[in-house]
């Protein structure tokens, strides 16, 4: 039995914290918002991106106190906004245990600095707590776990045995952790996924049936990883379950609120009106613009990406994700601009 906190009163981070609970450990989950922590627990608590009620598990402690959430710590587990991450962190940082392993379990990319979570925690720690920093991503429906469905995920860290230590603490008799050691490829795999389904989610509001949405899912799939590997991230992990297994299961289910949002986007709504409507953040739409200035300052191609951005911030039509598809300007599968794959999948002929 250990003692962990989670960081963030969100569906996925509640999901974690009950799982967790149900394993035998101890569990401290921290809201920093008094008003939420009140409704959170009123409704017992109230998992606001699922609108449902839930009990807590009793093994299971909602705290305000932040030193209190802290005091014995094995591990903390931070799930939180992309946004919001940095705040968090500066709250947190002075009172992490220094051998208390700190995984981010948050999605996306921090707006203007384009930085993983796992570097923005970092920058707020101490310099000796930060090989103690690692990343959780896979392809995890909050509310299938949390009906107890099987689910696998991935922890990510540079210190193998950092990673195998999660490992044991984490592992669930229905939620098996997965270890690796490419922490930029296990990030960016969750965070830019979200890209892609909000196309898919387009399509499908578009009506345009399953072959072109297997085709943009794959062109994407393709084109994330070219951007990735020149980010630092083993294209490899890409084809694992931080990539394609995120990316699968963010396109195709009904509880994704970027599939969500791209499929009223294909309707016909606009991006104001989605966002009105829609109460919990959907990260594909912060996480599009990040991407694009990236590919964009490093002279990458992404026609996918590209093409959703302008969408999302230039209102084009959301039609022209189709052409994204079906000409994006080259003939290989692999041969994007400034695109390095066909190193890892691809052996040139010679004459």
């Amino acid at each position: 039995m250990s003692n962990i906190t989670v960081i963030g009163a969100t569906s996925w981070g509640t999901t974690l914290a009950t799982i967790l609970a149900k394993n035998g450990h101890k569990v401290k989950i921290w809201s920093r918002d008094p008003q939420e922590h009140a409704v959170y627990i009123k409704n017992g608590p109230f998992i606001r991106d699922l609108s449902v009620p839930f009990s807590f598990h009793p093994r299971i402690t909602p705290t305000l106190d932040m030193p209190f959430a802290m005091h014995k710590a094995e591990v903390v587990i931070v799930a939180v906004p992309s946004q919001t991450m940095r705040t968090n962190a500066q709250a947190l940082a002075p009172f992490l245990n220094e051998k208390a392993l700190l995984i981010s379990a948050s999605k996306g990319l921090e707006e203007g600095s384009h930085k993983r979570m796992t570097e923005v925690l970092r920058e707020e720690l101490p310099e000796t707590l930060r090989s103690n920093v690692l990343a959780l991503s896979g392809p995890n429906i909050a509310r299938e776990i949390l009906d107890g469905m099987p689910s696998v995920t991935v922890v990510a860290s540079e210190k193998a045995e950092k990673a195998s230590l999660a490992h044991r603490i984490l592992s669930t008799p229905d939620f098996y952790i997965y270890t690796n050691w490419d922490m930029v490829g296990t990030e960016l795999g969750g965070a830019f996924k979200n890209i892609i389904a909000l196309g898919a989610g387009i399509l499908d509001g578009l009506q345009m049936g399953d072959n072109i949405k297997a085709a943009l899912i794959t062109r994407g799939l393709t084109e994330i990883s070219a951007l990735g590997q020149a980010m630092g991230a083993n294209p490899l992990t890409f084809a694992g379950l931080a990539g394609m297994g995120d990316l699968i299961v963010t396109c195709q289910s009904t509880s994704s609120r970027n599939h969500y949002f791209g499929t009223l986007l294909g309707q016909g709504q606009s991006v104001p009106e989605i966002m009105t409507q829609l109460k919990n953040v959907t990260e594909g739409v912060p996480t599009t613009r990040a991407a694009y200035e990236i590919a964009q300052k490093m002279d990458i191609s992404m026609p996918i990406t590209e093409r959703i951005y302008a969408i999302l911030y230039n209102e084009a039509p959301a039609s022209g994700i189709i052409q994204a598809v079906l000409d994006p300007g080259q003939d290989h599968e692999l041969g994007g601009r400034k695109w390095n794959l066909r190193k890892f999948f691809y052996k040139e002929k010679t004459a």
